[in-house]
């Protein structure tokens, strides 16, 4: 199966000029939990932590090309029990309520293969909150410590999975519907393709296959030609 590194039917330049019209900003769109209501959640996860000093956060989709907090190590590993897939729906950020974009999260079954962050900071609290705070105020996560297996031995990282309580969550749809959605979603910080690029790149550079992955990155393009004038397409291909 060739890398879809080498792919170039999903571009940035595709995903721009299928998505030229800048999307205005829906806060009524998804509730936002405060850092007052995350509090608790925050304490209990981590008076459930057992193991070593180090504390470490286990990324497969958005945390492996935007981690935004400091670590000292990274190491590729695997998760055994739960497979990353796009089941979590976005009404906010990069889609909109009436054309809902996609996330990554981890369902049931399988395996996953991406990386895990040790972090710096001797304050649980004050070190977790900014990831506890983007993955889960928008109530589409939960969160456990799973064995993640990486070349250097097994550590206890911190790993988001789909909240399947939540309304964001989809269920099992095939590629070609999950396709859709992210081909037509767009929200406020840019389109859910472009989540799905980045999300491509960084699996392909660190050597992470994912025929999900592989497979959607194909089936948006398509899409997104398809929404292009035959003239823009006629000169992408000259």
């Amino acid at each position: 199966m060739p890398s879809p590194a080498d792919d170039l039917d999903l571009s940035l330049d595709l995903i721009a000029r299928a998505h030229s019209v800048p999307v205005p900003d829906d806060e009524n769109a998804l509730r936002l939990m405060t850092d007052e209501e995350l509090r608790p959640g925050l304490e209990q996860i981590i008076a459930d932590r057992q193991g070593g000093d180090d504390l470490w956060v286990f990324a497969y989709g958005s945390l492996m090309w935007r981690p935004e907090f400091a670590y000292a190590e990274s190491r590729l590993g695997t998760v055994r029990g739960f497979h990353r897939r796009f089941c979590l729906l976005q009404r906010r950020f990069r889609g909109t309520p009436d054309r809902p974009g996609f996330v990554l999260a981890l369902d049931r079954g399988g395996i996953c293969r991406g990386v895990a962050f040790r972090l710096t900071g001797t304050d649980l609290h004050e070190t977790l909150m900014p990831v506890w705070r983007r993955e889960m105020r928008g109530m589409g996560y939960v969160a456990r410590w799973l064995p993640v297996a990486t070349e250097s031995g097994t550590v206890s990282a911190l790993t988001f999975l789909v909240n399947r309580a939540s309304d964001r969550y989809s269920g099992r749809l095939s590629d070609v519907e999950i396709a859709d959605k992210i081909a037509a979603a767009c929200g406020h910080i840019g389109p859910s393709a472009e989540y799905l690029f980045r999300t491509v790149r960084a699996c392909a550079e660190l050597g992470i296959r994912d025929r999900h992955l592989w497979s959607l990155q194909k089936l948006v393009a398509e899409r997104l030609r398809d929404c292009l004038p035959d003239e823009v397409v006629r000169s992408r291909s000259a």
